[in-house]
């Protein structure tokens, strides 16, 4: 048994649909679960009109083109529209009440968000259906995945006995929404951006199959970004730690939970690309060769906030005063890096508590000053044993150095096989390059 996760990029438009459906057909003797994301594109378009609705402006327009392109997708497949008729209606009514009310909460925002899984998995389940694959599609809070509260909180431990009591004995393909989960009373909630693969692990580590297969559109996992290294080298293998250290600090390929299920069962985990099925891809497994280094993974527009103060010479407590204000407006942090008097820690402009981030620099300026660094990009590199290898600090400040870049902040050890590093964000690109040929390709 193995599951198979389709993400955006591998449902775009009917063409998306059949390649998707001709994928999973070659599966069928390894009895495959299929988890299914939003379309390309949808699930942005979903919070957008949320927010709009929320602000007062008509949704009516907008909401009546994204249901049309999904009747284009549907015209095209050479299927009737009837199965999300009802579906749609409900899109329509959320969004209405969202504009009445001029509010949006939490629980509306996961409800809202939650429409393009819904319409992309029953897309699929009836074109398989049409082509004699009998199917049947599961919302992912029908299959059991419970979450403690709303949006983005943690699994609760009968999830996984949930979903083996509902999967074990069904007969026809399972196609079921990632991303979507319910919480204890029962409402729609969501695991998060991204969180279609840490539904493919759920359900993997539940049924404990032999591999996860995250369908998307790049090859497998490579040495470095191939929009900015064309010659970035694919890897066949690497671990589950680099990986999800690799995912934590930018690398888009996987979501930065989807692993924790995976690990605990020690199941496979194989990245794959629709649009050349014959690559192999890259498998993530528990060992691999002992190699220094694996990628360089990055984060663009991230902020460092600099915090200085003679108060915190010697001082007990400081540290904990500073972390308690950051928890207090959920503000998550990355990298800290911290000297006699002085703190900086790194902040990801897209995590859910930058928002609040005026509302924290109004408390910590009562203890220090503050300084805040935008427009800059962290840089990290992930490999076996990396922090304990001899003189990888000296070359990567050499390559900063021959290209004219001043690193800003530094953070090796946290971790024994990744260190990271922040540039301001023109330098990123070619910091990146220069760092993929000197240890990448210098043959050393």
């Amino acid at each position: 048994m193995i599951v198979m996760k389709f993400g955006g990029t591998s449902l775009a438009g009917g063409e998306g649909i059949k390649n998707t459906a001709s994928i999973i057909k070659t599966r069928l003797d390894k009895k495959p679960i299929i988890v299914i994301s939003a379309m390309k594109g949808v699930t942005d378009k979903l919070l957008n009109l949320a927010k709009i609705s929320a602000e007062g402006v008509n949704p009516n327009e907008k909401t009546h083109s994204l249901i049309e392109e999904h009747k284009e997708t549907i015209k095209s497949l050479n299927l009737t529209e009837d199965f999300l008729t009802e579906d749609f209606v409900n899109l329509h009514d959320v969004l209405n009440g969202i504009y009445l009310l001029k509010e949006l909460s939490l629980r509306s925002l996961d409800l809202v968000s939650s429409f393009g899984e819904i319409f992309s998995s029953k897309i699929i389940s009836e074109y398989l259906n049409k082509n004699n694959i009998k199917s049947k599609q599961y919302s992912g809070g029908e299959i059991g995945i419970l979450m403690n509260n709303i949006q983005n909180s943690e699994v609760s431990e009968e999830t996984y006995e949930n979903v083996r009591n509902t999967l074990k004995g069904v007969d026809d393909l399972p196609i079921i929404t990632g991303f979507i989960a319910k919480n204890k009373e029962g409402d729609i909630t969501t695991l998060g951006r991204g969180g279609s693969d840490y539904t493919a692990s759920i359900i993997g580590a539940a049924l404990n199959v032999d591999e996860i297969e995250i369908w998307t559109d790049v090859d497998g996992i490579k040495t470095a970004d191939p929009k900015i290294v064309e010659n970035a080298k694919q890897w066949s293998k690497i671990t589950f730690n680099e990986a999800a250290e690799m995912a934590y600090f930018g690398a888009k390929i996987l979501h930065p939970k989807t692993l924790k299920p995976a690990v605990k069962k020690q199941i496979p985990v194989r990245i794959l690309n629709t649009q050349n099925i014959d690559n192999k891809g890259t498998l993530i497994v528990k060992e691999d060769e002992d190699h220094p280094f694996k990628s360089i993974s990055y984060k663009k527009n991230i902020t460092i906030v600099r915090l200085c103060s003679t108060k915190m010479l010697l001082v007990h407590g400081f540290l904990s005063k500073v972390f308690d204000i950051f928890n207090k407006y959920e503000i998550s942090i990355d990298l800290v890096s911290t000297s006699e008097i002085t703190v900086s820690m790194t902040i990801d402009n897209f995590n859910n508590g930058f928002d609040n981030l005026d509302l924290a620099i109004s408390e910590l300026e009562k203890i220090a000053k503050v300084e805040l660094l935008r427009e800059r990009d962290l840089i990290c590199i992930v490999g076996k044993g990396i922090r304990g290898k001899s003189g990888i600090l000296g070359r990567i400040f050499k390559v900063c150095k021959n290209s004219n870049t001043n690193v800003e902040m530094v953070s090796q050890g946290a971790s024994p096989i990744s260190i990271s590093f922040v540039v301001k964000q023109e330098d990123s690109n070619e910091v990146i390059k220069k760092l993929h040929q000197e240890l990448f390709e210098s043959g050393s």
